[in-house]
């Protein structure tokens, strides 16, 4: 590989170091064409980048972002990186679906919001709440209890009516 091809290689890694929330370094030893083509499609549809790089190249971009030494201890053997840009977690679920579906796929390590934790760790992290589970969660909580308004006044206007009714009975009589 020639050092303009490397230098390129370098800048694009740095650019999605850049700008992902969470990093999932995986070794996918043992998968075949067609799982890998699965994983990465299971990555496209949650808008994460899945990149095999060789791991000085990956070590030199990120040496060059600052601040991710930790990781560098794990770029040993076949490494490919996950990128998510929206939802820093979501790699985590999709990595654990995808490791026990085949027993091939592990996590090196991963970082999330900057935050080192080890491989052994994709179980918990994987139980996080994704961005969308959360933004679900806070708009059900917030329109909970405005759910029951349109009842409550339904209600009063029906006692609002039967107490009219009731006034207009007794002038009339």
């Amino acid at each position: 590989m020639k050092r303009s091809e490397k230098e390129e290689i370098i800048s694009s890694v740095t650019d999605q170091v850049g700008r992902a929330q969470g990093m999932f370094f995986t070794d996918f030893t043992g998968l075949t064409v067609e799982e890998v083509t699965e994983l990465r499609r299971d990555f496209y549809k949650s808008g994460i980048d899945y990149t095999v790089v060789k791991n000085t190249l990956i070590q030199k971009a990120l040496d060059a972002a600052g601040g991710y030494d930790k990781v560098f201890d794990v770029l040993v053997g076949p490494t490919a990186v996950a990128f998510a840009y929206e939802d820093p977690v979501a790699p985590a679920k999709i990595i654990q679906k995808f490791s026990q579906k085949y027993k091939k796929l592990s996590l090196k390590a991963c970082l999330v919001e900057r935050q080192f934790y080890e491989g052994s760790k994709l179980a918990e992290i994987a139980k996080i709440p994704g961005r969308k589970d959360l933004m679900a969660g806070i708009v059900g909580s917030i329109q909970s209890p405005l759910a029951g308004v349109p009842s409550v006044l339904n209600a009063v206007m029906r006692d609002l009516v039967s107490v009219i009714g009731e006034i207009e009975k007794k002038k009339a009589a």
